[in-house]
């Protein structure tokens, strides 16, 4: 739903329907791929199909701006502990929502943990390690924090699809 769409759709229901029409709306990349997205937007569209496309348009520009309200209170809580937020953001793959999480899940007082090592096991991330005879069997991970634990792996793959730079 970025920039081309929003026009492409608004463009729709303001009753245009040529395909080449709506795909000259294309910004950005999107404009190498006319050709496919011209054929992408061949179509019939009823009164009754753009007036439920208006509906959808308004109820997502609600929902919008409901999470700019939102993002804006919870930027007034999080004020008192900016510099948390600050120093956790220095972290490859972490943004200012997920620091957020994290504060919202751990804490701020750190005491509680001995170490990273126990932080990262209650969270469920340490892998098993079961062991007998010099044979190694299951290396899974324990259930932990879920809220934690998958804030925290899809920031992982984040980290490992970002550059470095």
């Amino acid at each position: 739903m970025g920039k081309s769409g929003r026009a492409i759709l608004a463009a729709i229901v303001a009753g245009r329907s040529q395909p080449e029409h709506l795909a000259d709306l294309a910004l950005g990349r999107l404009k190498d791929k006319k050709t496919d997205l011209a054929l992408a937007l061949d179509g019939r569209f009823s009164e009754h199909f753009r007036w439920l496309l208006q509906q959808l348009i308004k109820e997502l520009e609600w929902l919008d701006s409901r999470l700019g309200e939102l993002d804006e209170k919870f930027s007034e809580q999080m004020q008192p502990h900016a510099d948390l937020v600050r120093r956790l953001c220095t972290i490859p793959g972490v943004e200012r929502l997920t620091a957020w999480s994290l504060l919202a899940e751990l804490g701020v007082d750190m005491t509680q943990f001995p170490d990273a090592a126990h932080a990262a096991s209650w969270a469920g991330l340490c892998p098993g390690s079961q062991e007998s005879a010099g044979k190694r069997f299951s290396g899974r991970t324990r259930k932990g924090d879920r809220y934690v634990r998958r804030l925290l792996v899809q920031n992982a793959w984040a980290a490992t699809r970002s550059s470095p730079y």
